[in-house]
């Protein structure tokens, strides 16, 4: 043990140091308005960052004795952590408090996870185990199925949490038609973005130029960004790995030139406005209908509030998310979706077993765009406007990290890791310049505990053969 403090401490050294760089522009001051006549000056913040460091110096050391095999150690210094964090000490911001006290259970975490990890590997492959987790799966996603079809009646409900909870829906149903081709077939895409986009400005065009609806166009829409899937994966048929990324980076910023610049179809830079939302059997969420049609609330005989129309979205990007995950779940158990687990194992041997690579590939390519193709349809019709600068490489990265981060594969993780990286910063919004803070510490929580992902899946979905007992097939 004594022979590794010194590895340890210089580790924590290095870390605190990485930090402090970091930290120094982000925390460690910020400029003031004083008024008109004075301008800006600065407001130093030195004592929170030093704080910080300290946190970070001593976390570091609890995580590192934590990975050597060293759990008592660090399981001591993380309650010693935990209970500074609760002393009335006077620290400048309550948020440093927190910030202790959450380092010190990061580090119990960390000490304790061997044990745990241990004891549910032990359960999980017990035969009792394997069928308490299938149960349990069913119950967690029925209720949060529950949970998400009466959340607009709970006191909850303001304005800002249903925006926020359309928000999350809709990155959730491009993280699970992401997942059919990451995650299934296991294609590496970065340019996913262009099929939402494809989506967005088709249902643009249509509505403002022909007039069309929004159910109207949902299924073009779809049928669109199917076509630029199946475009998208012709020339990508023999790559692979790093170079498949780079041909799909790419096309998805050719997409995004090509609406920069075809001014006369897109307007380029200054986007599509006033597009129509979608309607009810005809029935506009408006105060006031347009000569020849109703409002919703004229149709209902009820008087008009301005939650309807948010209420009404959230319930259609619901409905289409759960229409992509019963059709995602639906394909695993079909011969094309047994055909993209086994090209995602090994694409020589799945081709040695008679399986066609270049139409299980296709395949994956389009169904996945056309679940973008409706997510970017539904974006238009809820924001009314769309210029280029909504599908930048950043969604791409966005929609790839909630696939990786839920765990490739994986339904369920999909929604969690959504709900992590959408909801949480908006979530911690009124923590102000710690938000972002709050956020890394909960994304170094998954990646020490879940490296995989939150619920990492790649068991096959069917076998020859039951599991045996002891979780050997």
């Amino acid at each position: 043990m004594v022979g590794r403090i010194p590895s340890v401490l210089k580790d924590a050294a290095l870390t605190t140091f990485v930090a402090a760089a970091l930290g120094f522009f982000i925390v460690g001051f910020r400029t003031v308005d004083v008024g008109s006549t004075k301008g800006l000056s600065f407001d130093y913040q030195f004592v929170d960052l030093g704080i910080a460091l300290v946190v970070i110096f001593f976390g570091r050391v609890g995580l590192s004795l934590a990975a050597a095999g060293l759990p008592w150690p660090a399981l001591a210094l993380g309650l010693a952590m935990a209970a500074i964090g609760t002393l009335p000490l006077a620290m400048p911001s309550s948020f440093l408090h927190w910030f202790v006290i959450l380092g010190g259970i990061l580090i119990i975490l960390r000490a304790g996870w061997p044990w745990a990890n241990r004891w549910l590997t032990v359960a999980r492959h017990s035969p009792s185990g394997t069928v308490a987790g299938q149960a349990g799966a069913k119950w967690f996603g029925a209720l949060l199925l529950a949970a998400a079809l009466v959340m607009p009646f709970t006191p909850m409900a303001d304005q800002k949490t249903m925006d926020l909870s359309v928000l999350i829906l809709t990155y959730v149903m491009l993280g699970w038609g992401l997942n059919i081709v990451v995650g299934l077939a296991g294609l590496l895409d970065l340019g996913y973005v262009a099929f939402y986009a494809v989506g967005a400005y088709s249902y643009a065009l249509f509505s403002t130029q022909l007039g069309l609806g929004f159910w109207a166009v949902l299924p073009i829409a779809g049928a669109m960004a199917a076509s630029f899937g199946l475009l998208l994966g012709f020339p990508v048929l023999r790559l692979r790995g790093d170079y498949l990324a780079i041909v799909t980076l790419g096309f998805g910023e050719i997409i995004r030139l090509v609406i920069l610049n075809w001014f006369d179809l897109t307007n380029g830079p200054a986007g599509i406005g006033s597009i129509p939302g979608p309607t009810l059997f005809g029935a506009v969420f408006a105060e006031t209908a347009p000569a020849g049609k109703q409002t919703f609330a004229e149709m209902m005989g009820i008087p008009f509030t301005g939650s309807q129309r948010l209420v009404f979205l959230y319930y259609i990007i619901l409905g289409l998310a759960l229409v992509t995950n019963l059709f995602a779940q639906r394909m695993r158990r079909l011969p094309v979706g047994r055909a993209w687990e086994a090209l995602r194992e090994d694409e020589t041997a799945c081709r040695a077993l008679g399986i066609n690579p270049t139409n299980t590939k296709l395949t994956a390519f389009a169904v996945g765009a056309m679940f973008a193709g409706f997510a970017g349809s539904f974006f238009a019709a809820k924001q009314r406007f769309i210029s280029p600068e909504s599908f930048t490489f950043i969604e791409s990265a966005i929609i790839l990290a909630i696939v990786v981060l839920g765990g490739m594969g994986s339904q369920i993780g999909v929604v969690l890791a959504a709900v992590l990286l959408i909801g949480l910063p908006e979530w911690f919004r009124d923590l102000g310049s710690y938000r972002m803070l709050a956020f890394g510490l909960a994304m170094v929580l998954i990646m020490v505990f879940r490296p995989r992902g939150l619920i990492a899946h790649r068991e096959p979905s069917l076998r020859l053969h039951p599991v045996r007992r002891g979780g050997a097939p």
